[in-house]
């Protein structure tokens, strides 16, 4: 793993976050909340993935997407999947085909156009994230990303890749998972505004 700007002090390290924080596209992430919203009420699906850090986050947040919205839409429910959740499947991808594939075969037997397919990486360079993007681009998903450094190759194969602009890999999933919250946290409430609108009288 790269280790980015070596860090001496509490001091230097905020420095940077705070450097990074200030460069957020805030468009682009709004932009992955309106995708989210989209693909929700059109019924579509949703699928996480990612590697280490970014395997929990996949997770955070397709827990907080999918139990977080459950009640704000009078029970329509938000349709998201985590691909890193299922132990028994990845290792046995992993272990017949290859580490690199698998999220893409887990993606084959769901995938379908205009789901969501939301990688999660830092260096946006990982084999088995760039293959579940390809897989989901060939079925007509839209795929998003968020990633770090310059993007990596993710971000060629990404409809919309927010990267947060750091060397330092613990602030880029620092700002991920900061991403990940303000992405629900928009989703939910335009759900809940929705639901609202619809119950209000004429």
């Amino acid at each position: 793993m790269n280790k980015g700007t070596e860090i001496m002090n509490a001091r230097q390290y905020f420095d940077e976050h705070q450097r990074a924080l200030a460069a957020l596209q805030h468009s682009a992430i709004d932009q992955i909340a309106d995708e989210l919203v989209k693909a929700y009420e059109g019924g579509k699906m949703m699928y996480l993935f990612g590697n280490g850090g970014s395997a929990s986050l996949a997770s955070h947040l397709a827990c907080d997407l999918g139990k977080g919205t459950a009640y704000c839409n009078g029970g329509k429910r938000l349709r998201v999947l985590a691909l890193t959740d299922n132990i028994a499947t990845m290792t046995a991808w992993a272990n017949d085909f290859g580490y690199e594939d698998m999220f893409s075969e887990q993606l084959r037997n769901f995938v379908q156009p205009q789901d969501i397919a939301f990688a999660i990486s830092g260096s946006g360079n990982s084999k088995n994230v760039l293959n579940a993007l390809r897989v989901a681009r060939e079925a007509g998903a839209t795929t998003i990303g968020i990633s770090g450094y310059q993007g990596g190759e993710m971000k060629s194969l990404c409809d919309i890749c927010v990267i947060v602009p750091s060397e330092n890999m613990q602030v880029i999933e620092d700002l991920h998972l900061a991403m990940a919250h303000s992405i629900f946290r928009i989703v939910y409430t335009r759900m809940a505004q929705k639901s609202m609108s619809a119950a209000s009288p004429g």
